[in-house]
């Protein structure tokens, strides 16, 4: 490929993870208005959201062998038509309203992240693969900063009493237009070989994984970064409103101060990573999350509240990528390992939204998050587990992995552009269980 071919083709998978973060925030800082037109609870709307986590796992599960048998460049459109089509569907079951139709296009747009989040990954790590040049990282970071904009605009919306499944439909509009002009630059055949060699490599080879008691702990790790994250993603407008007494509009921009902070941290979470390593990472990170939950749920003041949010969004920007960073450097197998750990970060998306939402009906919602309190506290002192064998490139590309509903992991392997087939199967996350 030429320079410009590689470059745009760069760019086009920036798009697709910038489209997913901006579909995602755009929904969720409606979430108190589409709760109020559906008319439900919180623990029947917990209900709801347990669909956008049977999706996301049906797209995980699928996604290997899709890459497998396709290459990326048809999973990648498969999976950003699916979120497209949610938002219709969203948008109808908001409209008409229906719950069961909103708990249904959530199941799609879950799907379709799974699925198609795991084929730009594979894409991305091909072009590090010929240009020498670190791309994940920033992958993810775009994911972030679409979920800045989406809820941003999300915001305005709220306040401007802009119809909710009006504004899901334009933004479905305009991903249609920013998806086909994507797709031209992603080439085919991308992950065919790659994809079908590695999962009965990862069954051939040692014990099986999860007997190793080291990769259990990190697994840990990555279950309580990923339920503060998701806990934030699922419910931070709606806590805010019902939890804080601020109205839906404000909510709305909380939510958007976390999403902002979780670009930075990823963004900036490279140079860290160089100077401190991967445990004081972890270990400041849950801190910095456990600071910010704990000023949440216990202070009465909004505003206090409202800056909490911010070191929470600090705090789960880098634990969770950088423990799957981890996991693929703890030993041989890196797909398979990075595959287990990311199947038990992923409970934590599976079941957070509906035991929140049950336990919020119940005792409240500042009252639901003391049990991710708990688990990022925990994160705190299983810290050290993370402190694995470094990669001369772990560094330089930080440890990436997913944001967001939660990523494909990129495991730290050689990005000099060899062309060693062993480290470049390493480097693929092509297994149905890796996360997005």
């Amino acid at each position: 490929m030429t320079d410009r071919a590689v470059r745009r083709r760069r760019q086009a998978l920036y798009l697709f993870f910038f489209l997913p973060g901006i579909a995602m925030s755009s929904w969720v800082t409606r979430t108190p208005d589409i709760r109020d037109q559906l008319g439900v609870s919180t623990g029947q709307m917990g209900l709801i959201l347990f669909g956008l986590s049977v999706g996301s796992m049906s797209g995980i599960l699928c996604s290997g062998r899709l890459v497998s048998r396709f290459g990326t460049r048809p999973v990648i459109a498969l999976g950003t038509t699916l979120i497209v089509a949610s938002m219709v569907v969203i948008g109808t079951g908001t409209a008409v309203p229906s719950a069961p139709l909103v708990t249904a296009g959530l199941w799609v747009f879950g799907a379709g992240m799974g699925a198609g989040e795991v084929a730009v990954n594979v894409d991305g790590a091909d072009v590090e693969r010929i240009t020498g040049a670190a791309v994940l990282p920033t992958l993810h970071g775009c994911f972030s900063l679409g979920t800045v904009v989406g809820g941003a605009v999300g915001m305005a919306a709220t306040a401007a009493a802009f119809p909710a499944h009006w504004h899901l439909i334009v933004v479905a509009v305009i991903a249609v237009g920013l998806l086909v002009h994507g797709l031209r630059s992603v080439p085919a055949g991308t992950g065919l070989s790659a994809a079908a060699g590695e999962p009965g490599a990862a069954r051939r080879s040692g014990p099986p994984v999860w007997k190793d008691g080291r990769l259990l702990l990190i697994g840990a790790i990555v279950l309580a970064m990923a339920l503060a994250e998701g806990a934030a993603n699922d419910w931070l407008p709606l806590l805010m409103v019902d939890g804080h007494g601020l109205d839906a509009a404000l909510g709305s921009l909380v939510f958007v101060g976390f999403a902002a902070a979780m670009t930075v941290g990823r963004f900036c979470g490279t140079f860290f990573l160089n100077r401190f390593g991967r445990a004081a990472v972890v270990r400041a990170s849950a801190v910095s999350g456990a600071v910010g939950l704990i000023l949440v749920i216990f202070s009465d003041s909004a505003v206090v509240a409202a800056i909490a949010v911010l070191f929470w969004g600090l705090g789960a920007s880098l634990g969770f990528p950088v423990a799957l960073s981890a996991a693929g450097d703890s030993g041989p197998d890196q797909t398979a390992r990075v595959s287990l750990v990311a199947t038990i970060g992923y409970v934590a998306f599976l079941v957070g939204p509906p035991a929140l939402g049950f336990l919020g009906d119940h005792y409240g919602l500042r009252s639901a998050m003391v049990v991710v309190l708990v688990f990022v506290a925990s994160a705190v002192l299983l810290a050290p587990a993370a402190d694995t064998r470094s990669r001369s490139t772990a560094a330089g590309h930080g440890g990436p992995a997913p944001d967001a509903p939660p990523g494909p992991h990129h495991s730290g392997g050689d990005s000099t552009g060899t062309t060693d087939d062993t480290d470049r199967a390493g480097r693929r996350p092509t297994t149905s269980g890796d996360l997005t």
